[in-house]
């Protein structure tokens, strides 16, 4: 083996670990949004949003890219009530200090005593600012 290819291949091993750590942080960076949806809390689930984040929401045709426009949007979750939310079949990918997690999740309430479902599809892409995953573009809709 050449000098060459065993600094690539110690370069490729010594940035698994990074890579693999990165996927775990960007999952958990998404279940604390999951978490705070489910809390109905708006003001964490604004916080996890950088600055100049865009949204596109499931629930508005409005393109919010300001923390005010966020805010409005997510301001009257408490009144969504017993509405939960949960992640399906998911991928998180990881480019460097951007990463990607895209697939589905489901919005449950419970109304007239019985269960309904609305499957939906959710994409959210992070930037790693200051050491921490911020959402920097969100889009959900309805699955068709």
């Amino acid at each position: 083996m050449t000098h060459h290819r065993i600094l690539a291949l110690v370069s490729m091993l010594a940035c698994a670990p990074l890579y693999a750590d990165a996927k775990s942080d960007v999952e958990a960076a998404t279940q604390q949004w999951i978490g705070a949806f489910n809390r109905k809390n708006a003001k964490d689930i604004v916080a996890l949003y950088a600055q100049d984040a865009v949204l596109f929401g499931t629930s508005s045709g409005a393109l919010r890219d300001t923390p005010e426009l966020l805010w409005d949007y997510f301001k009257g979750i408490a009144d969504l009530g017993n509405a939960t939310i949960a992640t399906g079949e998911h991928r998180v990918q990881v480019f460097g200090n951007v990463a990607v997690n895209t697939g589905f999740y489901t919005r449950s309430s419970v109304q007239n005593a019985k269960t309904v479902q609305n499957p939906a599809r959710f994409t959210f892409v992070y930037q790693l600012r200051e050491g921490k995953w911020m959402i920097v573009t969100h889009h959900s809709s309805a699955l068709p």
